[in-house]
């Protein structure tokens, strides 16, 4: 039997000096009750009200965040160590999905007029389920909260947000945003509860549904506890992208890319760029090219301007990638540039180039969740395609060559929710963003995103 007592209040922390930041107190039952109970009361007159209305206060939540978008900022890289020209970005990013869905929530949600039998009506109206949950993760503190609430509130749905627990800060202030747009209280709300206490909120009835981005253990629990409740649930988990390289492609151009795409936010993104697949006849010089993108990134205090990669966000996820990078070592890995934790202030993991890597070890099977690359090097582009769809991952993936049609031809051979020919993989409020496999299911953004938490109720009138 445990001694360990549940926690009272949650600690945020500076990644890069080490220094608490600020301590939320854990919500108490009475305000978990009273939180659920009040997004519950506001669902019908949110959902009844003119979805114009609804845009309108979408437009000011846009208008809020651009306002404010040196102080939020500021906040991000504070609470997890993002280079502030990154966390300015990633503010813009969410000011635009809050733009995008004040102009398109009406056309995607619209009824579709459908014939079926002369003389009778018959269409397809998208009704708000109710209430959802939404556990968000620490990396992308604002946007992940941002692209899930944009289109579902505005589709008449409210929101609750359970965010990590090192992002209280970024929470709270999402929430006064909402406020500060005019959003009536209880449309969009928070808790600040620990991860053993979520099961009975996603049990409770007045959850409607429930959306999770992270790990994929996080998701089986989530899919779990929802399924037992017969509750929709959208999933968008771990990833462990392949970047394939073929022997067409600009090598100094994509060497520059690849180390882009695999150390942005310090390599803490389900859609880095993990794995590099190179074909053979370019491997060695792409590697030295790769190599030296890697090295030449500026790794600092991330409020500086000329930072290029921050600290990761905790001292656990350090000591973790940590372990997984020397485990991977031990079984065969060759390092070729970083390799160990920097011996400075702050949870700093230098960009790290592996090969070698054999099947069985961390880097090979598991998400490497830093700014570390395995580079694999393969005799075709069949080979390319096989080692790239072996993994349990199936989130993004890229391929890159110098024959656009060459890289299209592989699209559909590659098993993943988003695969871009000579482009990084990210996400876009235009287009739909999900995975396949332990990546997770569903989808998010768009007007495929926008659909997932409606009654798609065909209605016959005769």
């Amino acid at each position: 039997m445990s001694d360990e007592r549940p926690p009272t209040s949650f600690q945020t922390t500076n990644p890069a000096t080490e220094v608490d930041l600020r301590s939320y107190a854990v919500d108490d039952e009475a305000t978990v009750e009273s939180t659920l109970e009040t997004a519950a009361a506001q669902f019908d007159s949110w959902s009844d009200r003119p979805i114009t209305e609804r845009e309108s206060l979408l437009e000011g939540v846009a208008t809020v965040l651009r306002d404010g978008k040196a102080e939020y900022a500021e906040l991000i890289t504070d609470e997890v160590g993002k280079p502030i020209d990154q966390a300015r970005s990633e503010v813009e990013k969410c000011a635009w999905v809050c733009e995008y869905y004040a102009e398109r929530a009406g056309e995607y949600l619209q009824d579709d007029r459908l014939g079926a039998v002369p003389g009778t009506k018959t269409y397809v109206t998208y009704e708000p389920l109710g209430p959802v949950l939404a556990i968000m993760p620490w990396n992308y503190p604002f946007w992940q909260v941002f692209r899930f609430a944009a289109p579902h509130l505005t589709a008449g749905n409210v929101g609750v947000l359970k965010h990590a627990p090192n992002t209280m800060g970024c929470a709270q202030a999402i929430t006064s945003i909402f406020r500060e747009a005019g959003y009536p209280d209880g449309v969009f709300s928070s808790l600040q509860i620990p991860d053993d206490r979520v099961a009975n909120v996603i049990r409770d009835d007045r959850i409607a549904a429930v959306t999770l981005t992270g790990s994929t253990r996080a998701g089986r629990a989530v899919a779990a506890e929802s399924g037992e409740a017969l509750k929709k649930t959208v999933l968008e988990l771990g990833g462990s992208d392949p970047f394939v390289v073929l022997d067409d492609a600009p090598i100094e151009t994509v060497a520059e890319r690849a180390a882009s795409a695999r150390t942005l936010n310090a390599g803490q993104s389900c859609i880095s760029a993990k794995r590099i697949v190179v074909h053979d006849g370019i491997a060695d010089e792409f590697l030295s090219a790769f190599t030296r993108e890697m090295k030449s990134l500026t790794v600092g205090d991330p409020a500086d301007e000329a930072t290029d990669i921050g600290p990761l966000a905790r001292a656990d996820l350090l000591e973790q990638l940590d372990e997984q990078v020397q485990a991977s070592v031990e079984a065969g890995a060759t390092i070729v540039t970083g390799g160990e934790p920097l011996s400075r202030t702050g949870y700093f993991y230098p960009p790290t180039v592996l090969t070698g890597v054999p099947d069985g070890c961390p880097a090979a099977e598991e998400e490497l969740f830093g700014p570390v690359a395995t580079v694999t090097s393969v005799p075709d582009e069949e080979t390319a395609v096989s080692v790239a769809n072996d993994s349990q991952y199936g989130l993004g993936a890229s391929v890159w060559t110098g024959d656009t049609d060459r890289g299209e031809n592989l699209v559909s051979k590659i098993e993943a929710g988003n695969v871009f020919v000579n482009q990084i993989v990210q996400s876009d409020p235009r287009l739909p963003f999900g995975g396949i496999k332990q990546s997770g299911y569903g989808s998010e953004l768009s007007d495929h995103g926008i659909r997932e938490f409606t009654n798609p109720k065909t209605v016959w009138v005769e």
